[in-house]
């Protein structure tokens, strides 16, 4: 499996590379995303799906493809709509549940369910649930590995708050987005070839 520094450069490298449009991507999920958040209904069934669908934005362009603004909304609301949100949903009752325990679990359950929203995202035929025990068949032994690769971005964050959130639309959020995309995606490869993750269990190909 790469190195963070390798999937951090292939990140800067692909932002680069896709600059204009992930940034319209980013910053048009942001808006969307702030302005649902007034209503409870518009956080859960449009914020949801726009995040799903960013990560299948980045997914297309970390792989080499040439992802469009259209793949945010037709990869967040126009496949398996409903099993997304639910499968969101179910994510974020077990962390809550989790967290009742203390702080500490509550941590740890986050990281192990990290990267169900990415097969959710990717993976249309994959059960809500199942994607949720997958994520954590992944993730064993590299939550702490995730965590630091979060931790490494810290700069970038406290340089951004010093523009005002500016330099989060413009170049920190998108290569983060993608450089977290692209763990996911090396991470689940490695996973697969190391019979971790059956392509069976996955359900056929990605949408991407």
């Amino acid at each position: 499996m790469p190195t963070r520094e390798q999937i951090k450069e292939r990140a800067k490298l692909t932002l680069r590379a896709n600059y204009g449009v992930s940034v319209l991507a980013f910053l048009l999920v942001g808006l969307l995303a702030y302005a649902s958040a007034y209503l409870v209904v518009g956080s859960i069934f449009v914020a949801i799906p726009l995040s799903l669908g960013l990560m299948c934005f980045c997914l297309v362009i970390y792989q080499g493809g040439k992802a469009t603004i259209a793949d945010l909304f037709n990869t967040g609301f126009c496949i398996n709509y409903l099993r997304k949100i639910g499968g969101m949903l179910w994510m974020g009752l077990f962390t809550w549940l989790w967290s009742l325990l203390f702080v500490i679990p509550g941590i740890i359950k986050a990281f192990s369910y990290a990267m169900t929203p990415y097969i959710l995202a990717a993976y249309p035929d994959v059960k809500a649930k199942d994607a949720l025990k997958l994520s954590m068949r992944i993730m064993n032994g590299h939550k702490a590995e995730l965590f630091v690769l979060g931790l490494s971005f810290l700069g970038w964050e406290l340089l951004s708050a010093f523009t005002c959130g500016l330099l989060t639309f413009l170049y920190v959020g998108p290569y983060m987005q993608i450089t977290m995309t692209g763990y996911y995606c090396e991470l689940l490869d490695y996973a697969v070839k190391c019979g971790i993750v059956t392509p069976d269990e996955l359900n056929g190909a990605p949408i991407m």
